[in-house]
This record gives C-alpha cells, sequence and structure tokens, in this order.
C-alpha cells in the first residue's frame, strides 16, 4: 500500500498517537459521569461518608483535565519528539559544577516522574566536586515540547558547603534542549563528512568502560559541530548515541540558519552568568524559585529540587502560545 516504509510507519505513528487521545477523551467522559452520579447520590441520600471518594475523584479530574489541556499547548512540529538536554556549568567554578550536578539530578527526577526512559549520553566530571557537562536523553511522547522550556540559563543563590567563612554565593548553569529527529527526516549525513575518533571513557559507565577507549567523539568537518558520547559499554553503542545527538544538533543549526537570525541560535540562552538567567533558585536569605519570563514562582524549593517543575513548564507554554 505504501511505497515508502517510513512514510508507513509515520502514518502509523500519528494514529495511534490520535488514537491515544481519542481514549484519554473517553476515558474523561465516563470519570465524570461517575463522578457526578456519585455526587446526584451523596446529595439525594445525604450520604456524607462519600464526600471523601467525591473529592478525590474531582481532584484527579481536575488534574486530568489540566494535564490535557497542557498538551493541546503542544503544537510546534518536534514537540512530540523525544528530547537530548545538555547541562554546562558557568560562572562560579566549583560551585557552578556542583550546580549543574544538582540540576542534573533535578531533571532525571522529572523524567522519571513522567516516565520517561532516561538516558546519560555524556558525562565530564567536575575537577574538584560537581559536573562540569552532562547530556541527557528524554525518550517518550512531548519530551521535548514539555522539556524546551528549561532552555535557557539556571541562576543559584546558597550559602556555599565549599567556602568555609559560610558566605553566600551565586552561581550559573546553562540548560540546552533539542529534539531528537529520525534518520529519516530532511538531514542527511554523509560518511565522508565525519570524523570519528575514539578514547578512554572518564566518565560514569563503571571499571569495564574506563578500561577501554569505548568513548565516542564525532566532529562534522562541515559545519564543525561536534559530539561525544562515553556512556554505554561498546564503541558501537556510543557510536549510535552519538550519531543520534549530531543528527538532532544539525537540524536544529537548520532551523536556526532558515530564521537568518545568528544570534538566536541558543534561543534565549546567553552568556551563562548574571543578568542573562530565565530562573532564579535562591536558598538563602530566603527560598524561593523564580521563572523570570513568566513571573511563576513557588517558595517550595525542596520539592523543585526534586523534579516538581510542572508548573514553570505550563505558565512557559501557555505565555508561548499567547504570544505566537
Amino acid at each position: 500500500m505504501w511505497d515508502n516504509p517510513s512514510v508507513a510507519q509515520k502514518t502509523m505513528q500519528e494514529l495511534a498517537h490520535h488514537q491515544s487521545k481519542v481514549k484519554v477523551y473517553d476515558e474523561l467522559e465516563q470519570e465524570l459521569e461517575e463522578t457526578s452520579t456519585l455526587w446526584q447520590l451523596a446529595t439525594e441520600e445525604d450520604e456524607v461518608a462519600l464526600e471523601p471518594e467525591i473529592e478525590q475523584g474531582v481532584k484527579s479530574l481536575q488534574q486530568r483535565f489540566e494535564a490535557l489541556e497542557l498538551e493541546i499547548l503542544l503544537s510546534g512540529p518536534y514537540d512530540g519528539n523525544n528530547a537530548i538536554l545538555t547541562l554546562h556549568a558557568g560562572a562560579g567554578g566549583t560551585e557552578a559544577q556542583d550546580w549543574v550536578q544538582m540540576l542534573y539530578r533535578l531533571y532525571i527526577r522529572w523524567g522519571e516522574r513522567h516516565g520517561y526512559k532516561v538516558e546519560t549520553l555524556d558525562f565530564l566530571n567536575g575537577e574538584e566536586a560537581g559536573i562540569k557537562s552532562a547530556t541527557l536523553s528524554f525518550s517518550g511522547e512531548n519530551a521535548y515540547g514539555y522539556s524546551k522550556s528549561e532552555k535557557g540559563v539556571h541562576r543559584l543563590v546558597r550559602i556555599s558547603p565549599f567556602d568555609a567563612s559560610g558566605r553566600r554565593h551565586t552561581s550559573f548553569a546553562s540548560v540546552d534542549v533539542i529534539p531528537e529527529v529520525s534518520e529519516d527526516n530532511e538531514i542527511t549525513i554523509d560518511a565522508e563528512d565525519l570524523r570519528v575518533d575514539t578514547y578512554r571513557s572518564g566518565g560514569a559507565g563503571g571499571q569495564h568502560v574506563n578500561k577501554t577507549d569505548s568513548a565516542i567523539r564525532i566532529t562534522h568537518l562541515p559545519s564543525g559541530v561536534v559530539v561525544q558520547c562515553q556512556s554505554e559499554r561498546s564503541q558501537t553503542q556510543n557510536k549510535g548515541a552519538a550519531m543520534r545527538v549530531l543528527q538532532a544538533k544539525l537540524l536544529e543549526l537548520k532551523r536556526k540558519e532558515q530564521e537568518a537570525e545568528i544570534s538566536e541560535i541558543r534561543g534565549e540562552q546567553q552568556e551563562i552568568a548574571w543578568g542573562s538567567q530565565i530562573r532564579s533558585y535562591v536558598f538563602h536569605p530566603y527560598n524561593l524559585v523564580k521563572d523570570h519570563r513568566t513571573n511563576e514562582e513557588t517558595g517550595n524549593v525542596s520539592a523543585v529540587m526534586d523534579g516538581e517543575i510542572d508548573a514553570f513548564i505550563a505558565a512557559y507554554l501557555q505565555k508561548t502560545k499567547i504570544v505566537q
């Protein structure tokens, strides 16, 4: 029926996507009807004992409706794709590298909360503590659509655990997010345009990884884009993961070139330092996390650092949708 297998696969994926949305709608309709019936019964029979069950039903409905409403805002061409998120330490030295490690944990917890498959593709330890840089992939529906809101500079204010005098420090880290794309996308990579280097892994992965030259660095010669992966146990696995990142980065580069805005190649992300942050995390002298693009804020810093950032994501998507 189909001349191109990739077209058939894409069509089936789109069909499955729409079918899942219809299923969610049907489930919500049924849940609403059941809760409504229960409420009517409780009202007519004056059944006070049913109140907790009704309240739980209403709360569940509200949460599911809000999630569905948020998902409707994901209308970008790559919003449904997997995501590749890269963290880099900025101004602040060891403090900034420790901040990257905190964000690394935050995003892993966030991904796990949403049922995404989270993989560490690359990992570079800090000189004294923390992480200099790390690359994570999130596999699952709408991973890029939700995580794209995190792209930018993140600022931390706290009493430094590395300062014997107990002084307050400000640290910065950058987050870059790009969509993962399939091999049959508009980006074609010629093997002759690649330089592939192998080296001994220096990050996480166990003793076996560190004893062999399993890490891969790929340079795309025409564009100068460099990607690397060292998290897997074999060169083949690392090369496959690195090619996924390269494909995504080249697509991002092409999109920005088409917009003819070289200054926007990293979107709203600027210099990783004071004045360019999209969000501030204040641990001292008070507790507050505030997004400077939307003014969304919360005093529950510990929950945010445990991956509860959906309120910030929702506020960002709602604001960008209004602007569009």
